[in-house]
């Protein structure tokens, strides 16, 4: 019989949901945000945009497919996005501890323990998502009854994706093509693609200077927290833009490559995160079902005459994606490698390829 302790989530705003603890027991503060998505959460656990955030899965059952084995080949793991778990919390409304599947391992919440990291069950997970699309992301904490209070964290008080981002080089030497990978919290499934099109692949830290690598083409990845913290990242995207070599964003790289080129990038209400989010080719009636998780957008007013909206969320309206008129820059703000979602755009790996 398991005697779970009793927890609470303290949303900023003054909101209690009681719960029961799973996974690690200890007291943790962050954002408050939801993703949609039925499955993928050992991906999501371990993606790193999600550094500092208290994660919520609308999903009513967590846990019943248990967690595979951390295999890699080259420090990639086979299953999950990166080397460890970056959530600060996990919320759910029912934890299951029996779980089946072929490649499972270990449990959740023996995961979660693992990884020191506390999770949450017996919320009603569908009203706390109500609140968070009517109030927006908020700060909360999850703190036990018999503990003392802990201060809320606000992850975008510092740099995250300098916490996440490699800190030397690492290549990855398959191809003769040469593209440069900047690391601001990349997902181990966007190396995957790239490696499974036989480039030989140059990972640097997020404001590395590659002006001085031979390159043939440049890719900025996804990454957590506020773009604004990416400044020498703009400045180095900018230097490369006077050229022509060819170069490609996903989720961050979005938003440093619409910075780059001169545009405003602003923070959602609530963000857009799950696996289920369509989008539209802007001037097409072309439409995708992707995978998402991030909190800011390009502002598509403010972009220049060289550049277009490339995609355009159907939800909300908002900027899904950038590209260049002339030159071969595009990127785009959800992922199309999918890990947890549908692979329904994998093919932009094969544009970009393309263009080396």
């Amino acid at each position: 019989m398991y005697t779970d302790k009793a927890v609470r989530l303290v949303l900023e705003n003054g909101m209690v949901f009681q719960g029961r603890s799973f996974g690690a027991e200890k007291m943790t503060s962050g954002e408050v945000v939801f993703n949609t998505a039925m499955v993928g959460y050992p991906e999501n656990l371990t993606d790193p945009s999600y550094e500092g955030q208290i994660l919520t899965l609308t999903y009513p059952i967590i846990g019943n497919y248990g967690v595979p084995a951390n295999n890699q080949v080259d420090g990639i793991s086979d299953f999950f996005e990166s080397e460890r778990i970056h959530v600060n919390g996990l919320i759910v409304q029912e934890y299951s501890r029996e779980y089946s599947h072929w490649n499972a391992v270990k449990s959740l919440d023996e995961w979660l323990r693992e990884e020191n990291v506390p999770g949450i069950y017996g919320i009603d997970t569908r009203m706390l998502t109500k609140v968070l699309r009517e109030k927006g992301s908020m700060l909360g904490k999850i703190v036990y009854d018999d503990a003392d209070d802990i201060p809320y964290y606000d992850p975008e008080s510092e740099n995250l994706v300098d916490k996440v981002s490699c800190k030397q080089i690492i290549e990855y030497k398959q191809g003769e093509k040469k593209v440069v990978l900047v690391d601001c919290g990349v997902k181990h499934n966007i190396i995957r693609q790239l490696l499974s099109k036989n480039l030989h692949l140059i990972r640097v830290p997020w404001d590395y200077d590659f002006s001085g690598i031979d390159y043939d083409g440049l890719f900025i990845t996804n990454g957590p927290g506020s773009p604004d913290y990416c400044g020498a990242t703009v400045e180095h995207l900018r230097k490369a833009m006077a050229g022509d070599k060819p170069i490609f964003g996903i989720c961050m790289g979005n938003q440093l490559l619409a910075k780059a080129a001169g545009a405003k990038v602003y923070k959602l209400k609530y963000g857009h995160r799950g696996a289920n989010q369509p989008v539209r080719k802007a001037g097409t009636n072309t439409c995708y079902v992707t995978s998402q998780n991030h909190g800011y957008a390009v502002d598509d007013k403010t972009l220049d005459g060289d550049w277009l909206p490339y995609f355009v969320n159907m939800n909300d309206a908002t900027n899904e994606g950038i590209r260049h008129l002339s030159k071969p820059f595009f990127s785009v703000q959800f992922h199309p490698e999918a890990a947890a979602g549908p692979t329904d755009t994998e093919f932009f790996f094969d544009d970009f390829v393309k263009l080396l």
